[in-house]
């Protein structure tokens, strides 16, 4: 009974106190006059930030069934431009509910809706928001004397403006939403929410464990977390930027395709394919324009490397990357030398257009590298890119059983693509060289290649037609595949009206075989081209057509013997002949019949 009795007091002390609450809500506006309220809001606001926003339009109270007050089209002005920092087309503060039953005014948390805030930055480095910034440390310093601070600012609906007039670049966010959650026991500062740029939502978290220190330019803490569709990224660190900008942490960032974030971010991908899957994790070391990325771990495309990256405030990537494995398949997917039939010069424009806006100084190397059909070995290279003209350095590279050396580079220019190439293959694999590089498979053995050339023009095919420089070859005990030189010639000598029958079987070897070439607009005239074997010699004479991949040659095959007196090898049968028609399907005709013996 007495427990009974307990629960009805307790229930009509609840209902007594309700009552009176809702008695104060519905009584206080009549004893509160709202000029009074939006007053004490007004002095709050300039108290706590220090800033004195302006109310350019209606102020309206609301004390029931909440306390609130809202401003309509406000502004933050800046004293160094003349325009304002920040507009809003409403500024609503919401007020504590029991201090407010109590009769005092103080604000819970202030809504921005549909706010303009413009960041800029001007050509010596400083900001329009510089002198709020100042304002804004001096207020927010811990003191006995400090009011009580609101402890949330939200963004509904906003946009965000950032313009850098020393690099002419101006950049808007969207449809902001963030919760700012404003220090007002702690330190600490944190904003959360999403905003779209490019007509992309990101999700977006900034947290600062002192929020004091970091606007007076002091090392803080600071984590940055960016997610969406196109990109992720995080950092965790310090920031600081007195006297000037520094950020140390780590960083991490990956994307689905690279390419697709290039083009989403308003940047011109590279030519050609390739650029996929990309994941980055590295040490940052941010000193002003300059970011210094160290331990750096990068994938791109199923490649993985390690090494460092610099960007500087020129736009330039430098650094140095290692890997044991490289695919670069997918990147000369697009280009392609020959047609798909390989009987001719692909004649598609070369695309460079993705080269222009790129600055590029970076050494590469790797242990095993695959170029579609070709598989390389120890690999080291340096690329540089500016202004749309590449050039590749090739230190040293283990290429088709030997080593390759020297430099390549392309550029855009007005006849579509400047081209240019100084390259020395030693001791390379001759049938697996030319063959992967030119689709020419007739010699077979070891040997040096070299070659220096340039050219101008839309497409492979006219970078033929315009070709000029010169080219040399030499070999070592090898073989032309194709013809036997030796049985054909012991045929005709022995039968001189046989005729020469069937040239294109079997193949002829040789001790030495040396070519040297000029190359006149895409004409290559043969300078020597001479060939040595155990008891057949080789001489040439005449051009090729590179743009129409066709020979037109004249040679004298001799088969030789040995001079008991001399021991040397004279020539005893000789059989002038041609070469001529394509080079994947030549024809080797005889022209007339000497003989010596």
């Amino acid at each position: 009974m007495t427990a009974a009795v307990d629960i009805k007091r307790v229930g009509f002390i609840i209902l007594a106190l309700a009552a009176v609450g809702i008695g104060a809500l519905v009584i206080l506006p009549f004893l509160m006059p709202a000029d009074a309220v939006r007053e004490a809001v007004k002095a709050e606001i300039r108290a706590v930030t220090g800033l004195d926003p302006v109310l350019r339009g209606g102020t309206s109270v609301s004390l029931f069934p909440t306390g609130a007050v809202s401003f309509d089209d406000v502004a933050l002005g800046d004293n160094r431009t003349g325009a304002p920092a920040l507009t809003a087309e409403h500024v609503i503060a919401r007020l504590r509910f029991f201090p407010f039953l109590a009769g005092r005014i103080e604000i819970a948390d202030i809504s921005l809706v549909r706010p303009t805030i413009a960041i800029i930055f001007n050509a010596d480095h400083s900001s329009n928001w510089s002198g709020h910034i100042e304002t804004l440390a001096r207020n927010l310093k811990p003191g006995p004397d400090r009011p009580a601070s609101f402890s949330e600012i939200r963004i509904a609906d906003g946009t965000i403006i950032l313009r850098d007039e020393a690099y002419e670049i101006v950049e808007t966010l969207a449809n902001v939403e963030m919760a700012l959650a404003w220090p007002s026991i702690s330190r600490s500062f944190a904003a959360t929410g999403r905003f779209a740029w490019h007509e992309q939502a990101i999700d977006a978290t900034v947290s600062l464990t002192d929020f004091v220190a970091a606007l007076q330019g002091d090392r803080s803490g600071l984590k940055i977390r960016l997610a969406s569709a196109p990109f992720k990224f995080a950092f965790d660190g310090y920031i600081s930027y007195r006297p000037t900008l520094k950020m140390e942490g780590t960083l991490a960032a990956d994307a689905a395709s690279l390419r697709d974030t290039l083009r989403w971010a308003g940047q011109q991908p590279p030519p050609g394919g390739g650029f996929g899957r990309f994941a980055l994790k590295a040490q940052t070391n941010v000193v002003g324009g300059t970011i210094g990325l160290s331990g750096v771990n990068i994938e791109l495309d199923g490649n993985a490397g390690e090494g460092v990256l610099t960007f500087d405030g020129r736009q330039t990537l430098q650094g140095t990357l290692a890997a044991e494995g490289l695919d670069l398949t997918p990147y000369i997917s697009a280009v392609r030398l020959l047609t798909s039939g390989e009987r001719g010069w692909d004649s598609k424009p070369i695309a460079l257009d993705g080269l222009e806006g790129v600055h590029l100084d970076l050494r590469l190397s790797a242990a095993r590298v695959n170029i579609a059909s070709a598989k390389l070995g120890r690999t080291a290279v340096a690329a540089n890119l500016r202004g749309g003209n590449l050039t590749v350095a090739v230190g040293e590279s283990q290429a088709f059983g030997g080593v390759v050396r020297g430099t390549f580079g392309l550029a855009k220019s007005p006849a579509g693509a400047d081209f240019r190439a100084q390259l020395q293959f030693s001791n390379v694999d001759l049938d697996q060289c030319l063959g992967d590089m030119f689709g020419i498979r007739r010699l077979e053995g070891k040997g040096n290649l070299s070659f220096a050339v340039e050219s101008s023009g839309r497409s492979v095919y006219d970078l033929t037609k315009a070709l000029n420089g010169t080219a040399g070859l030499t070999s070592r005990k090898g073989a032309i595949a194709g013809f036997n030189v030796e049985q054909l010639l012991k045929r005709i000598e022995r039968r001189p009206l046989s005729g020469g029958g069937e040239f294109r079987t079997g193949k002829t070897p040789y001790e030495t075989l040396t070519l040297n070439l000029k190359i006149v607009q895409g004409v290559a005239n043969v300078d020597e081209v001479r060939m040595e074997g155990p008891s057949v010699g080789l001489a040439l004479a005449g051009s090729a057509s590179i743009p129409e991949r066709e020979l037109d040659l004249r040679g004298t095959a001799s088969l030789l013997s040995i001079s008991a007196s001399s021991n040397a090898a004279a020539p005893a049968f000789e059989l002038p002949f041609m070469v001529q028609g394509p080079w994947t399907a030549v024809r080797v005709t005889q022209y007339a019949l000497q003989s010596n013996g």
